[in-house]
Parts: C-alpha cells; sequence; structure tokens
C-alpha cells in the first residue's frame, strides 16, 4: 500500500510528500523504485547535495557529483528553483525538520511549491522523517504518507530468509506462526536483530524469542511516547461480582484465542466494550483483567499525549497510535475516562475544533475496525458522552457497573482479605461486613481493609479480626455518602439508556 501510494503521489506531482518514518534506507529504496526516469537528488545535513542514484552505486564518500558538501539547505533551494536544476527531479530533504521553523526556508518551499502548482516547475519534495512538522504556510501543498507496518505473510518471510541464510534447522510450523504474529508492529531491521539475539543465546529457534520480542514492543511503544503498555498482574478473578460482564468477556477471550477459526466460521472480530459507571466500582480491573484473560498486551491511550503544537500533528498523532495499536494486535486499548478524553466536542476555538476531529478519526476507526485491536473505554458521567459514540456498531457492549450488591460485597471482602491475610480469612465474618457497607465501592472496601491491617501491625497485633474491620468501616465515609444524589441520577440516567448491568 505505501509503495503503490507514493508512487501515486509522486505521479500526480504533489509538491511535498512527507514520509513520517525513521527507516531511511527501506524509504529511499522505495522512491527509487517508484521514480522511474526522473533523477532523484538528496540534501542532508552531513554531506550536503548528492545524486541519490549514484550513493546507491558508489556510496557517500565517493561520490563527488555537481555541488559541494558545503552548500545549505537555503542555497540549494534558491539555486534550483532559480536555475531550473529541480525540473523533472525528485528532491529528497534530510535533516530539515529543524528548518522548517526557519521563516526563510518555509517562504523558499512555499514559492518553489507556487512554481509546480503553477506548471512552471516539475518536481516533488519528499522530506523523510520520524518528527512531523508541518508550517502552516505550506500546510496546504503537503501530502503525508506513513511508512506501512509489515503483514503477517512478510513477517514469515523474514523469518523464514533469517532460518535459511543461519542454518538455523527444522522450527515446527506453529512457532513461526506464533512469532509472526508476535513480531506485528516490528520493523524488517528490528525482526532480523530479534532473531539474532536469540540465535546467538541458544544457537536455535524457539519460543524463548517471544521475551525478546515482548521487550522490543515495549520500547516500541515507549518511544512512540503517545501509546503506553501496561503491566498486567490483575486477572477476571480479582474482580467482585459484575458476573456478567466477566462472563460475556470469557466468550469474547475464546474468539481472540481463537481468530482464524472464528473467522472462517463467520464469527467477526470483538470491536470493543464501553463500561460506564462510578468511580471505584472496577471498571479499571476490567480493562486489566481482560487483557491477562484474553493473553495479548495492554496497550494505554492517553489523549493528552496526542495533543501537539504544530498544525495537523495531534491527528498524525492518533493516527500514529491507532496504527501502531493495528500493528500490535492482537491486543487491548484502553481508553479510560473517556468523557474526559472528548471533552470540548462541538465547541469554538482551536482547541475544541482539534478535539471535535480527534474524536471523528475515533468513532470512524471504531465503525470500521477490522483488526484485532479489542478497545475497552472506561467513563464515569455517560452524560457527558456524546450521542454518537453509543450508536450501534461502535462498540460490541456497554455495560454499567453500579454500586455493589451485598453478595458482591461479600466477595470483595473475600478477595482482598485473602490476598493480604489468606489465614485470618476464616475466622471473618465477611456476610456481616457486607451488610454494613450499603452504598461502599469495591475502592471503599479495598481500602476499609487495607486500612484494618495496617492498624493490626501498628498495634502489634498477630491477626486481623472483624472487629479490626468494622472499626475501620466505622472511620470511612461511603461512596454514595460522598456523591450522594449524583449516584441516583447516574444510575436512573444508564437504565433509562436500556445499558446491560454488569451484574
Amino acid at each position: 500500500m505505501f509503495r503503490e501510494k507514493l508512487k501515486e503521489y509522486v505521479d500526480a506531482k504533489v509538491p511535498i510528500i512527507y514520509i513520517n518514518s525513521y527507516d531511511d534506507n527501506a524509504v529511499e529504496k522505495c522512491i527509487l523504485e517508484v521514480t522511474r526516469r526522473r533523477k532523484v537528488w538528496e540534501w542532508n545535513q552531513m554531506y550536503g547535495l548528492r545524486s541519490r542514484k549514484d550513493i546507491e552505486k558508489r556510496g557517500y564518500r565517493e561520490v563527488k557529483e555537481m555541488l559541494s558538501e558545503d552548500i545549505t539547505i537555503e542555497d540549494f533551494l534558491i539555486d534550483g528553483v532559480r536555475n531550473g536544476e529541480f525540473e523533472r527531479k525528485v528532491i529528497i530533504l534530510k535533516d530539515s525538520t529543524v528548518y522548517l521553523e526557519n521563516p526563510k526556508i518555509i517562504a523558499l518551499l512555499k514559492n518553489a511549491c507556487l512554481s509546480i502548482e503553477n506548471g512552471d516547475l516539475d518536481t516533488v519534495f519528499v522530506i523523510i522523517s520520524p518528527v512531523l512538522k508541518i508550517p502552516k504556510e505550506i500546510e496546504k501543498y503537503i501530502t503525508i504518507l506513513q511508512e506501512d507496518y509489515l503483514t503477517e505473510e512478510e513477517i514469515k518471510k523474514e523469518i523464514l530468509d533469517f532460518i535459511e541464510e543461519n542454518a538455523a534447522g527444522n522450527i515446527y510450523e506453529k512457532v513461526i506462526d506464533k512469532m509472526a504474529l508476535a513480531f506485528k508492529g516490528l520493523s524488517a531491521l528490528e525482526i532480523e536483530t530479534i532473531l539474532a539475539l536469540a540465535f546467538s543465546r541458544n544457537g536455535e529457534l524457539t519460543e524463548e524469542a517471544m521475551d525478546l520480542i515482548i521487550d522490543q514492543k515495549k520500547q516500541l511503544i515507549q518511544k512512540s511516547g503517545i501509546l503506553e503498555m501496561i503491566s498486567v498482574k490483575e486477572s477476571i478473578e480479582d474482580i467482585g461480582g459484575l458476573n456478567v460482564l466477566k462472563e460475556w468477556l470469557r466468550k469474547k477471550a475464546i474468539v481472540m484465542q481463537n481468530m482464524k477459526e472464528a473467522q472462517r466460521f463467520g464469527v467477526e472480530l470483538p470491536k470493543g466494550v464501553l463500561i460506564a459507571g462510578l468511580p471505584g466500582c472496577g471498571k479499571s480491573l476490567n480493562a486489566k483483567a481482560s487483557a491477562k484473560l484474553f493473553g495479548v498486551p495492554l496497550l494505554k491511550l492517553d489523549m493528552g499525549r496526542l495533543m501537539g503544537k504544530y498544525i495537523g500533528e495531534s491527528e498524525q498523532n492518533m493516527r500514529q497510535a491507532i496504527k501502531l495499536a493495528e500493528a500490535i494486535a492482537p491486543c487491548v486499548l484502553w481508553v479510560d475516562e473517556l468523557e474526559k478524553a472528548f471533552a470540548g466536542i462541538g465547541g469554538s476555538g482551536g482547541g475544541a475544533e482539534v478535539t471535535t476531529r480527534l474524536f471523528g478519526q475515533f468513532l470512524t476507526w471504531m465503525q470500521e475496525k477490522e483488526s484485532a485491536v479489542f478497545v475497552v473505554a472506561t467513563a464515569n458521567d455517560i452524560m457527558k458522552l456524546p450521542p454518537e459514540l453509543m450508536r450501534k456498531g461502535r462498540f460490541d457492549e456497554i455495560f454499567y457497573v453500579k454500586m455493589p450488591e451485598e453478595m458482591e460485597r461479600e466477595k470483595i471482602f473475600e478477595i482482598h482479605i485473602k490476598k493480604r491475610r489468606p489465614k485470618d480469612y476464616a475466622a471473618i465474618a465477611v456476610r456481616d461486613l457486607a451488610k454494613k457497607t450499603e452504598g461502599y465501592s469495591g475502592a471503599d472496601i479495598e481500602g476499609v481493609v487495607k486500612d484494618a491491617i495496617e492498624s493490626a501491625f501498628v498495634n502489634k497485633k498477630s491477626k486481623i479480626t472483624t472487629e479490626d474491620i468494622e472499626e475501620a468501616i466505622s472511620k470511612t465515609h461511603s461512596l454514595r455518602e460522598i456523591m450522594g444524589d449524583s449516584i441516583s441520577k447516574l444510575e436512573k440516567e444508564y437504565q433509562e439508556r436500556k445499558f446491560k448491568s454488569a451484574s
């Protein structure tokens, strides 16, 4: 797809193609393949201006053609346009993003683009950079293009080529399939590096290479600066109550863990779930537990990280986040506090307009998504969410999490006591505690148990008792006490909108 789009843009004489990529070599190779009879020049900070095709033949240092290494990008742009040197050429600009803050360079590029637009100049500029900077003055002349991630079949070929080149022996096809799926989202160079490292460690390729792949993916996420990879310890058994939601997730897990068989049977890949409800009642815990249940990485999307200072940067960050999540798929993408993420939609002003565009991108993606990215969106106040988000087809299901019932509170007490003081649990009257905590959230109950254990330790007790926990309850204000009427309004809203109860 990347190659076809690049060829299409070059043939259409798009003035500036901005390729958002760090893999210069792969991009340059593709440019040379699609430019046909056009000459390709390259300007970079270290070597100045060179003929790219001569570089391919003899390397940077041996090329002594045409212009000096000392030429500046400013001189290069002035002379190239004035003397007609750019005619029927593709000009690759590297190390140039720092200059896109320079008004004179921006003006020179704009004049060149005007000449291209008027038909006076037959040139295409290609900027290659992992950093996206789009000055307002030349925004309309720029088309952004992002390099595609390798497909599963392309990754398989990389693995098989490595096995053949390094005589790595026979490897089970299932292991290769598993590795190919795990490698999704990594570049050919990263894949080759991990394979070489795994092979040098063990003298063969085994499933142990999976640990290296996970580490590399964590780095990929960290370097993107947009998504965050969350380490997951919580399991579905750590959730007290919410049995309807948990059973629904278990069914989705079967599909996610057997995707190929499910698709052959005619089952569509799950899109995701919106979990709305009161704070402290297990929404975030469900997001984490679902990733562990599915056996896939958990990525967290922070909308604040998407916001950029340059025109189009926020939208590009959203595209990159989506593309990265899809490349790493299967995975769970967690969008926390959804109502805050898209606050200001439909308002006036620059910030609100950007948020509205981001919301539109997100909605379109959710509607058309075909990848194995399972979105878990959580929200506290459903009344602040745009109605378009809850239209059928965005999420597979919308659940609301209400205050835990008595039996659920009993289970929550059991989980938190057994987690911290398993030997004391048998002697504690959890049923009585559940009766005394009407209006308490799951987080309230966890806090009560933690306070009781701390108090027992400080008072040099050998164990905790029912009385210790009852004392902690007496000192705690429940969520219902604190939020009062707000809880009743929210619960009424969830019921009126026919959301499915998670319990």
